[in-house]
């Protein structure tokens, strides 16, 4: 037996009755050949790490645009948190980690630059209209490496279902769905105090007394509650109180940190910035890089690579295209 093939025994003997197995993948769009060391999800994630999509996430804003301190959240720190959770929360309840971790770190791939307000204000002007998880599928499915990572179906699908009312298909897809939200929900408030934006007293009273005064004691009640009332179930949620508390706790961050905020001071900025990348770059295609030049697809009209083209960018790489674009230089006299 080769060591794929000794782990998917492994997994067969161990891991819940409702766990997804690798041997049992719906597979790739394109066949390949199996590696003798990885299981397919193990080979998916490896995929995600080594793209250039996923080493862009450390430019990406999280919610503070281009902060100034070292310590704030970016897109990446996001994922690798959220990567982290999801593979306490598989280990425990014993589904398969290997798939929960791909769908981690592949989940946010396709972000656009300046987080939601880039996200906003694409969505604002291309026709078709613009989500970020149906651009992180886009991503590892025909963009990166000009052909897509070929991944296998489990973790194309919890990417596109990580968010909103998607339905993940697999207990490890509805896994990154809640650690997502659990990363976000917690990192963001340690993000908000650490700016100023909000006091530990702003927090709700109920909301601490629950789930904790501390950072990773907030974290670990909704990690502990998931886990334990998931646990031989063939689903994946909290119990109803930490439900309503983690929501509770939600809308608090859009009340006072979202929207509003001095953390969202330079949001209308970004989106004016990326609504006029977007009108420039239609109206004069040829500035566009030789890879977005040419459709090669049918339904990819100049709109669709327009859009993909600025999605991709990181803030600083945005910021300095508009200016390289809209900005006068001094004329420069001997």
């Amino acid at each position: 037996m080769s060591f794929r093939e000794q782990w998917e025994q492994f997994e067969s003997q161990f891991l819940s009755p409702y766990a997804t197995l690798s041997k049992n993948t719906a597979g790739r769009s394109i066949p390949e050949e199996k590696c003798q060391i990885r299981t397919d999800f193990q080979r998916d994630r490896d995929r995600i790490i080594h793209c250039k999509a996923f080493r862009r996430l450390k430019h990406k804003t999280q919610v503070f645009i281009i902060p100034e301190g070292d310590h704030y959240r970016t897109r990446l720190t996001h994922t690798l948190e959220v990567a982290q959770i999801s593979r306490t929360i598989a280990r425990s309840l014993r589904l398969n980690e290997d798939l929960a971790e791909a769908i981690a770190l592949g989940h946010d791939l396709g972000h656009t630059p300046f987080g939601h307000a880039g996200e906003d204000a694409l969505n604002q002007v291309f026709p078709e209209g613009f989500k970020h998880n149906k651009q992180s599928l886009r991503v590892v499915e025909k963009l990166e490496q000009g052909r897509g990572l070929n991944l296998t179906w489990e973790v194309r699908d919890g990417i596109l279902n990580h968010t909103g009312s998607g339905n993940p298909h697999t207990l490890e897809g509805q896994i990154v769905q809640i650690a997502d939200r659990i990363a976000y929900i917690n990192h963001d408030i340690d993000d908000a105090l650490r700016g100023g934006i909000i006091r530990n007293e702003d927090i709700p009273k109920e909301c601490l007394e629950i789930l904790g005064y501390k950072h990773r004691e907030r974290i670990n009640s909704m990690v502990v509650d998931l886990i334990e009332h998931s646990f031989n179930q063939p689903y994946v949620a909290m119990s109803p109180e930490m439900t309503r508390v983690t929501n509770k706790l939600r809308d608090f961050l859009f009340e006072k940190v979202y929207i509003g905020s001095l953390a969202k001071a330079e949001e209308d900025k970004a989106k004016r910035l990326i609504i006029d990348l977007y009108y420039y770059y239609c109206e004069n295609p040829e500035l566009l890089p030789p890879e977005y030049q040419e459709s090669k697809e049918e339904e990819n009209d100049l709109e669709r690579r327009v859009c993909d083209y600025i999605a991709g960018m990181t803030d600083q790489y945005a910021t300095a295209q508009y200016t390289k674009l809209f900005v006068p230089v001094g004329f420069k006299m001997d």
